[in-house]
């Protein structure tokens, strides 16, 4: 395990509770706090500052560090609202690559050291135009001047980019919650718990939906919105063969196949993979946009390894028979709330 790869590790290990070292960090929170509240108030007192874009915008993004999950999120509703006749572009920072001075706008199937592996895999996934900027402003900008037929910006993380108005924010968190609810460095949180009060949307990533879990109600704000993944099928990474998910575990379940994940909460991949059937081992955490210039897998055996579509597209260059791409579904407690999503921008098409 890497340097960095040890040391989130161990920050992750603080922020479960609120011990000595948290505690001890707690003056520097205070002063994040303070950071994010005059920053808060400076949009809030000056409007014009932040821009609009001539289509609605809806942020995805997260309070707590690092991957939630927003990308299946992302994908998903911007595939939801292609089905209402939407035409959506995304804009992301481009985590892992160093973009310059000037935004990267992209179609199809671009190059993730390009455009970085997310970027890349929303495009591939969401058949949707992708462009990608650490300032979101100049993202959407070239996006919308490249790609005129936009007419709804979906924004890849950026909830704490107030320099782009949005119309609706949607938050991703997964089964850490707000963790020891303190902001860095005593804890995970980029803004105070409270925030989540104000977005329009709580999505929450789980290991398993409970059968009893209430239905979103429309007047709640947040809505709130349980999220799990499940595995439907598998892609060979060199010959493109595609099984179903049950038929491959069958057919590969003697030869003990391994598994790798360089997301933000690798663990969440192999539980997933447990809890559908199979027992990975070994298991590789790789840290979040690992870029695979070399291959972590020359010390496994023969036996298949599974990976995440975000790390598929950047291994086809490894040219290792072995790889197989997890495809996964994302299913959601209430399966219409892109539908509620689709009529809020209808109401801000409307004429007012």
């Amino acid at each position: 395990m890497s340097f960095g790869a040890r040391l989130a590790a161990f920050a992750h290990g603080v922020w479960r509770g609120k011990g000595i070292v948290s505690t001890l960090l707690l003056p520097l929170s205070w002063l994040t706090a303070l950071a994010v509240e005059r920053k808060r108030r400076r949009y809030r007192d000056s409007p014009g500052l932040a821009w609009r874009a001539p289509t609605p915008v809806i942020v995805v993004g997260n309070i707590f560090i690092g991957g939630t999950g927003k990308t299946p999120v992302v994908i998903a509703l911007a595939q939801a609202l292609h089905r209402h006749g939407w035409r959506p572009g995304v804009i992301s920072r481009g985590y892992g690559i160093e973009t310059g001075a000037e935004p990267r706008v992209a179609q199809g199937m671009p190059d993730p050291a390009l455009v970085g592996d997310e970027p890349a895999l929303i495009a591939r996934a969401a058949a949707t135009p992708i462009a990608v900027h650490p300032r979101r402003k100049l993202a959407a900008q070239a996006l919308l001047q490249a790609c005129p037929e936009v007419d709804v910006l979906i924004s890849d993380d950026g909830l704490q980019h107030l320099e782009l108005a949005r119309d609706i924010e949607i938050v991703v968190q997964d089964e850490r919650g707000a963790g020891n609810g303190r902001l860095l460095p005593a804890g995970p949180l980029r803004e105070p718990a409270e925030r989540l009060s104000s977005v329009d949307y709580l999505v929450t990533q789980q290991l398993q939906l409970s059968e009893s879990q209430d239905a979103v109600r429309a007047e709640m704000r947040p809505l709130s919105i349980g999220m799990c993944m499940r595995p439907v099928r598998v892609v060979h990474l060199i010959s493109g063969e595609e099984m179903d998910w049950y038929a491959w575990v069958e057919k590969h379940a003697g030869q003990r196949p391994a598994a790798a994940a360089a997301i933000g909460n690798p663990a969440r991949f192999f539980d997933m993979l447990r809890r559908s059937g199979l027992a990975p081992d070994p298991t590789l955490p790789l840290p979040d946009h690992y870029g695979y210039r070399e291959s972590p897998f020359d010390g496994f055996g023969a036996a298949p390894i599974l990976i995440t579509p975000k790390d598929a597209v950047k291994c086809q260059h490894l040219a290792d028979d072995r790889l197989w791409s997890v495809q996964t579904e994302t299913v959601f407690s209430d399966p219409g709330w892109p539908d509620s999503v689709h009529q809020r921008l209808l109401g801000l098409r409307s004429p007012h």
